[in-house]
């Protein structure tokens, strides 16, 4: 919604004039009975008159006034105006002689605490009581007690500086400048204090304070500004809040602000003083141009009632003629809480008898009002305002000012003033994201400013690269034809490019070479040589006391890098099982050869013999099976049963044997000379670092090293000679250094563990500097799309020799273990079991067909008839089968023991015996 600026021509109506006058003529010669039975009250009002503040609230009491006095039966109001021009500290003498003389019985008025507290004193000695238009940011204690007679008619301006802060939190302003202007009485000054904790609740702080004098001691206010303001332009911070300002000091401030180029790109005002934002509507159209984009905060009031609109009426047309040099504009929220004052008053008084009108009894219903005034609901708790105000922030759009949002207490931002219903829809927000509706900024910014001065092409964004690195991998300055160009190369100077692509803004920028340690690099950040500095620069816990970092971009931590020579085992042909799968393989190829021999031993000659040869044929028959290389004839079914799953064993034993042994045998393994540090510590030897100081105290003051044990090494070459020369005999690396060496030497050095993790590389700014946030946007994004991956890759790629030991070192390869093939033992043993099962119970049954209607096999003891059984099955049975081969038989000879007289049998028979051990055909 947009509201003009520019003044509107309005037609005076006369009858208002009339009323007004008629009411102060009745006034002023009734005297204080009136003839015909009415009683006069007087009010004082003291309000600067000469002020536009106190135009607007003298009018606005005239005609609350005015309206009481036509409609009231009993009692008829009296205004005494009184201000002290000369000396504001002279208003309590002023509140005594309107209690003495004028015999008021209210007083109005009081814009300053310290006025307000001033004539308390004074009323509550003559109880009187005080309606005052000013609220201290931070109440002093036991405020009812010490001022009994005190009614606040405002609220405190703690809403508009929650309002701001969270604001300046939302967009993420690290600082800000405060602009203050004192009073005269330079009695609350808590609205600074109360600004400055919520803004640490924010993370953010005051940079500057620029305390002004009253605009009234000033005799050239454009001289004293621009001298003020030039020190703001020494500032980083852009973001200025503009806490308490008279409209006058307002009006020149941004006058010259403009001109001196503060009112630009990036820049960001906030207006949190009523006393400003009241008023835009009478602004002209070129003070409102020297605010263009700023934000103003103001009190909300409802502008669509019946009453409101009648009194604007009044309000234009009597203003207009009791101040004609002045632009006519709608009333402010001053001017409606000067008339609710009024009613407060009025409606005290309807509530008095005739007989009791003392002030103490006026005091009872004065605090005891309940009503929706003009200004919003009126009731009182403790001498003061009950509600907390709405307030509507504002944008200031070339000659027009644009209503964003409300700010509702306890609730926040939202669109509308109907919470309830919209705390669940999109009209509501969230104030950690900005303000819902869209903000034009000063210099017709639309994206959202970065509240500092931004780098130029001008003051480019100087930026501090280290000139010498361990490993130029990083960052790598090459010269160039021309002396005094530089050409920067590396990981971290490409990501930085990268970064800037992906930036939504330009940064102008200049590299400047810094010779020295990274603390230094670090310290001249925080010193503001440097505006930021890239490199290879490790987040640590000291550095981020004095400046920001950016997201890291590679992990970061300590890693011990050592000689290293390739691993040998004699025994190496047993690793690919562990010793649980060797055992149990072993136990299930014995299982197995048991089971065979049992079921083959009745029947096959070649499993017939003395105990050893029998256990010798067994063992040869399951062993061969293992190469596929067995050539003994099967007779049973079952047994073929149980070889075709022990070959499938096999078969898959052999293949993940033989895959494991072929990945152990093919990669190199590298074994470090050194894996203790106890160890390096107790034989005093020598370890390098990489130059930065923080390793050198982490080795030291961590790991317990001695000084005189710990070397620096300047560049990666170096590590290869201080090896070779048994000079260190470890290295200490950072993780992103061990990569790059490595990648480059994987064949001669090898990593150790435990590494010790520290926060990573990071760019460097200063404290509070918007980019660090925009640059770990950046890097985030790169990281999410793989880019920050492609970049890693191309820079820290490994040597073709390397191209697959890095993995390999880091990716051992694992014995198989049981647990892999416990469901390939668990299926062989159940089939062995099973077949063994079946060929005994066939065997029993054919014993038990041959011992019926035997007497003598009947009467014997059942451990007679197991031993009985046991030699039926041991006994070795004659049987001649068919010339033909088993299926599994590996030998394509024919035994000669074969007869065509004997074909009457059948491989499938031999479990089927008669009961006497002989053949029927």
């Amino acid at each position: 919604m947009f509201r003009s600026i520019t003044s509107v021509k309005l037609v005076s109506r006369p009858w208002l004039l009339v009323m007004i006058l008629s009411s102060g003529f009745f006034i002023l010669y009734s005297g204080t009975e009136a003839a015909d039975g009415y009683k006069l009250i007087n009010i004082g009002a003291i309000v600067d008159v000469n002020s536009r503040i106190g135009k607007e609230q003298k009018v606005a009491m005239e005609i609350a006034a005015a309206n009481f006095n036509n409609t009231a039966q009993n009692y008829k109001l009296s205004l005494h105006f009184q201000y002290p021009e000369k000396d504001p500290l002279q208003v309590g003498s002023t509140a005594e002689a309107m209690i003495k003389e004028k015999e008021v019985k209210v007083i109005v008025g009081m814009e300053t605490w310290g006025a307000a507290t001033m004539v308390a004193d004074i009323g509550s000695r003559a109880q009187v009581p005080v309606l005052s238009f000013a609220e201290p940011a931070i109440a002093p204690p036991l405020t009812s007690t010490r001022w009994p007679f005190l009614v606040r008619m405002a609220n405190s301006s703690a809403e508009q500086i929650t309002c701001t802060a969270a604001l300046v939190g939302s967009y993420n302003w690290r600082k800000v400048i405060i602009i203050y202007e004192d009073d005269a009485n330079n009695a609350d000054t808590g609205n600074l204090a109360l600004l400055s904790e919520a803004l640490q609740i924010t993370n953010s702080e005051i940079e500057y304070r620029l305390v002004l004098p009253p605009i009234s001691y000033l005799t050239d206010p454009k001289q004293f500004l621009q001298e003020k303001l030039v020190k703001l332009l020494r500032t980083e911070s852009r973001v200025f809040i503009i806490l308490q300002s008279s409209l006058a000091m307002g009006i020149h401030l941004f006058r010259e602000a403009k001109e001196m180029g503060l009112v630009g790109p990036d820049s960001v005002w906030v207006i949190a003083s009523d006393t400003i934002t009241s008023f835009i509507d009478s602004f002209n159209t070129s003070v409102i141009s020297s605010m263009e984009g700023a934000l103003g905060i103001k009190t909300h009031f409802s502008q669509d009632s019946s009453s409101y609109k009648i009194f604007e009426d009044q309000f234009r047309s009597y203003f207009r003629s009791e101040y004609p040099e002045d632009d006519v504009s709608e009333p402010g929220i001053y001017a409606l809480r000067a008339y609710d004052s009024i009613t407060v008053v009025a409606k005290s008084i309807d509530g008095m008898t005739s007989d009791n009108s003392s002030s103490k009894i006026s005091l009872g219903y004065i605090l005891s009002s309940n009503f929706t005034g003009l200004s919003g609901p009126i009731s009182f708790r403790g001498g003061k305002l009950l509600n907390s105000p709405i307030l509507r922030i504002i944008n200031m759009v070339g000659k027009k000012y644009k209503e964003i949002d409300f700010w509702l207490p306890k609730f926040g931002l939202s669109k509308t003033l109907k919470m309830e219903e919209d705390k669940n829809s999109s009209k509501v927000g969230d104030i950690r994201n900005g303000l819902i509706g869209a903000v034009i900024w000063p210099g017709d910014l639309k994206r959202d400013p970065k509240g500092r001065a931004m780098p130029t092409d001008a003051k480019p964004l100087i930026i501090g690269v280290p000139a010498r690195t361990t490993f130029d991998k990083f960052v790598k300055l090459i010269s160039s034809d021309n002396p005094h160009k530089i050409i920067y190369d590396g990981y971290c100077i490409e990501l930085f490019y990268k970064v800037l692509q992906v930036l939504k803004y330009d940064l102008p920028y200049e590299f400047s070479v810094h010779n020295g340690t990274y603390d230094d690099l670090v310290y001249r950040v925080y010193n503001k040589d440097y505006d930021a500095a890239i490199g290879d620069i490790t987040i640590l816990v000291n550095r981020t006391r004095f400046v920001e970092f950016s997201q890291p971009y590679t992990e970061s931590g300590l890693s011990m890098v050592v000689p290293a020579k390739a691993e040998q085992s004699p025994w190496i042909f047993i690793k690919p099982f562990t010793w649980g799968m060797w055992i149990v393989t072993g136990a299930i190829l014995i299982y197995t050869m048991s089971v065979v021999w049992f079921l083959e031993h009745r029947w096959n000659p070649e499993f017939n013999g003395p105990w050893n040869i029998q256990i010798g044929t067994a063992l040869w028959f399951t062993f061969s099976s293992l190469f596929f290389a067995h050539r003994e004839r099967i007779y049973s079914n079952l047994t073929r049963l149980v070889v075709v799953v022990w070959l499938f064993v096999v078969l898959i034993l052999n293949s993940s044997y033989t895959a494991s042994l072929s990945s152990m045998l093919t990669v190199q393994r590298l074994k470090p000379n050194v894996t203790d540090i106890g160890w390096l510590k107790a034989s005093n030897l020598n370890v390098g670092f990489d130059g930065d100081s923080f390793v050198r105290n982490y080795l030291e003051n961590v790991l317990g090293f001695k000084p005189e044990n710990i070397l620096k090494v300047d560049h990666e070459y170096k590590y290869i000679t201080d090896f070779e020369s048994n000079r260190i005999a470890a290295a200490f690396l950072e993780l992103s250094y061990e990569r790059a060496f490595l990648s480059q030497h994987c064949k001669e050095y090898t990593a150790t563990i435990p590494t010790y993790r520290f926060g990573g590389f990071a760019f460097v700014f200063q404290k509070g500097s918007p980019l660090a946030a925009d640059f770990s946007e950046a890097i985030l994004k790169l990281s999410e799309n793989g880019e920050l991956r492609s970049l890693e890759e191309k820079w820290f790629a490994p040597s073709p020799e390397c191209s697959g030991s890095a993995e390999v070192n880091n990716n051992k390869t694992e014995c198989l273990s049981l647990q892999d093939f416990w469901g390939l033992f668990l299926i062989s043993g159940t089939t062995s079991t099973i077949c063994a099962l079946v060929f005994l119970v066939r065997n029993y049954t054919s014993r038990q067909d041959a011992s019926e209607g035997n007497i003598t096999s009947s009467g014997r003891s059942i451990w007679s008839k197991i031993i009985g059984f046991a030699k039926y099955i041991y006994a070795r049975r004659e049987r001649k089968f068919p010339a033909r081969a088993s299926a599994l038989d590996q030998n394509p000879d024919i035994d000669k023991r074969s007869s065509s007289k004997m074909e009457c049998g059948s491989p499938s028979d031999t479990p089927d015996d008669t009961p006497d051990g002989s053949i029927s055909c």
